[in-house]
């Protein structure tokens, strides 16, 4: 049953309130100042808080402020029940990351309108997304609706590049963050004796070039096409607009850098620490997943193999020999220009 903690100093509009609550089904606990309310919070872990503002000891400001501080109370969509009505009052709670605002006296149907609007966004919050851009996208169209990446992307400039034409560089300043519509796009850094790692590889439906926007700083990566791409481009002003509008959405960029900084060191371990074989076919299994479309088995594409050699960090005639042996192991093989991986479950299972 769904849990809503309700933390009003006035007992007959508590009451009230939560009879109506639980009139419509959910589990109500209730709190009669904000400092109560708080401790609350952290006990019964509430899938919903709806928050008075006027109240003794602790008001709902502060209620709101010291929530939103801590990780795991942050996420749990908040509501303000106020007689104060004010715009200046409604805006100050919604800056501070409020998710709703009721104004007393209010109707029962107002009232629960506000909270499943919240429970069914929060639903989409708690939902299990992969920490990537592709998680994010999903994200996006399950929190905003299912035209918001459309909405988000459409009527912006469209970019076509040639197959190995730069769309930035590292060492630049971004003026905004890209969206791949077609085609293949590789991230990679340059070594001072010229040497290149790629370090991400894109798809329809990624977005790139976010972090450094984020964080303010030049571009500490270069991107180009792999082959013929269409790239939207979206500006500074609209993704800042996206992150600062949504704290959820702004959550699920932190986890999402988090998680590619996790992935960075894995892939940095993995090079300082791997064959060559076991780092080929690590290689060969992240192209799968990220290019294999459905229905496409035995998985095939067609890569240059100084782009492999570039994923796995080794020189190409080294690349060249590991292949050869795989061919020979039938774990893969070439046709039409096409690399095929044979057998997955032995590319997986590869050791050092």
């Amino acid at each position: 049953m769904t849990h809503i903690l309700l933390i009003e100093d006035n007992k007959e509009v508590r009451e009230n309130t939560a009879e109506i609550l639980e009139l419509a089904g959910y589990e109500v606990t209730t709190a009669v100042e904000g400092k109560k309310g708080v401790d609350a919070v952290h006990k019964s872990k509430p899938d919903l808080i709806i928050c008075d503002i006027m109240m003794p000891v602790l008001d709902g400001y502060g209620v709101l402020h010291l929530l939103s501080k801590q990780a795991e109370t942050a996420h749990i969509p908040f509501i303000f029940l106020s007689a104060k009505a004010d715009r200046s009052d409604v805006r100050k709670g919604m800056d501070m990351g409020a998710d709703d605002y009721i104004t007393k006296p209010f109707d029962k149907i107002e009232l629960l309108n506000a909270v499943e609007s919240r429970l069914k966004k929060s639903e989409s919050i708690r939902k299990e997304y992969e920490k990537n851009m592709e998680g994010l996208t999903s994200f996006i169209g399950d929190y905003n609706g299912p035209d918001a990446l459309k909405q988000f992307t459409e009527n912006r400039k469209m970019n076509h590049y040639r197959k190995k034409e730069l769309i930035y560089m590292e060492g630049n300043y971004p003026s905004g963050m890209y969206y791949v519509q077609n085609g293949k796009v590789k991230a990679y850094k340059i070594h001072q004796h010229g040497k290149e790692l790629i370090i991400n590889l894109l798809k329809p439906g990624d977005f790139f070039g976010y972090t450094s926007l984020l964080e303010g700083k030049r571009y500490t990566e270069s991107a180009q096409a792999l082959e013929d791409a269409d790239i939207v481009y979206i500006s500074k002003d609209d993704f800042f607009s996206l992150i600062y509008n949504s704290r959820e959405v702004a959550s699920k960029f932190l986890h999402i850098l988090t998680h590619n900084v996790t992935e960075q060191q894995e892939h940095l371990l993995q090079l300082a620490y791997s064959s060559v074989r076991k780092r080929v076919a690590d290689a060969l299994l992240l192209l799968q997943n990220k290019y294999q479309q459905e229905g496409q088995k035995p998985f095939s594409i067609s890569f240059t193999r100084e782009d492999l050699a570039n994923i796995v960090g080794t020189a190409t005639e080294s690349l060249i020999r590991t292949l050869s042996d795989f061919k020979e192991e039938k774990l893969k093989e070439i046709r039409d220009g096409k690399t095929y991986i044979i057998d997955q479950d032995r590319l997986s299972k590869m050791k050092n």
